[in-house]
């Protein structure tokens, strides 16, 4: 069994151009079934039926594995089945019949007002890297927009007058965010002084380091974590991500429909923001049971 299994590796390489790195996770994914064949005495691909899969399963769900690791190892095995009635060593494919295991639904992680606050109070407006930090907070919150997006944002991508700004996101789809009164306010400051010190040489992005060169999605990310450690915030896993995610719940919080929000997030698939429905539920489920005379807690 082992033979065909470095068969299958050889051709996920060679054939299908795989990279190093996937081929050897499913050859640790396929190490892991052939010991369990191995265990229950299985040595040919033909005594495996859909039966014996699904106890595989099970035996990972008793491993504490994950859905999603459960989905990567059956997928894995999908593939290798695949190959193999293809190579016709076996005459069924066994887990064609296979569910594959619910994904597990996260809430997205959001920030508070007051670590929001927290946040906007540590950078030190009255010095060039301050005031462009303090700035890049209050986009992330006021846009909503990815990392990626920020960085790349130039400064002739803004349309001052109607308060919107151009984005280029995934794919290079095209797309109006907006921007409110704080967040206007720190944008002007910035471009009338911080940016001003920064700039070294002519640069058309807005968000530039301290030698006057475009910041990089890495130096937001730690001008992020520097701020976090600095705030005392009761939320330690704030990322540009969380600001993201924070957008999207304080918009539906306030009233806004899913459709905008959607398209202010630039995502593809209404059920990609469908997400951030279940956090606003929840806020106003409490909201209720502490605001309702009659369903009060105790």
């Amino acid at each position: 069994m082992e033979k065909e299994k470095n068969n299958f590796l050889e051709y996920l390489k060679y054939e299908r151009n795989y990279s190093d790195k996937t081929v050897l996770n499913y050859d640790k994914d396929l190490y892991l079934f052939l010991d369990f064949c191995d265990s229950n005495k299985i040595n040919n691909y033909k005594k495996i039926d859909f039966e014996f899969i699904r106890s595989y399963l099970k035996f990972l769900y008793s491993l504490k594995y994950s859905n999603k690791t459960i989905s990567r190892h059956l997928s894995s095995l999908r593939s290798f089945f695949k190959y193999l009635l293809k190579e016709n060593i076996i005459e069924n494919n066994p887990t064609l019949l296979i569910s594959t295991p619910k994904k597990e639904q996260r809430l997205p992680n959001f920030i508070s007002e007051i670590d929001l606050e927290k946040l906007f109070s540590i950078p030190n407006i009255e010095e060039p890297l301050g005031d462009r930090d303090e700035l890049i907070l209050r986009m992330f919150y006021a846009t909503g927009i990815r990392l990626s997006e920020l960085a790349n944002m130039k400064v002739n991508d803004i349309d001052f007058y109607n308060r919107r700004i151009k984005i280029f996101g995934k794919g290079n789809k095209e797309r109006y965010v907006l921007y409110g009164e704080n967040c206007h306010k720190s944008l002007q400051r910035y471009l009338n002084n911080g940016r001003l010190k920064l700039l070294k040489e002519p640069n058309d992005y807005l968000f530039l380091n301290n030698k006057g060169e475009n910041l990089s999605s890495g130096g937001i990310e730690y001008i992020i974590n520097k701020i976090v450690k600095k705030s005392n915030t009761t939320n330690n896993h704030i990322t540009p991500h969380t600001f993201r995610h924070t957008f999207a719940t304080s918009m539906l919080n306030e009233g806004s429909d899913l459709v905008t929000v959607k398209e202010l997030l630039g995502h593809s698939n209404l059920s990609t923001t469908s997400i951030y429905t279940h956090v606003s539920n929840e806020h106003l489920r409490n909201v209720y049971l502490n605001s309702h005379p009659r369903a009060r807690k105790k």
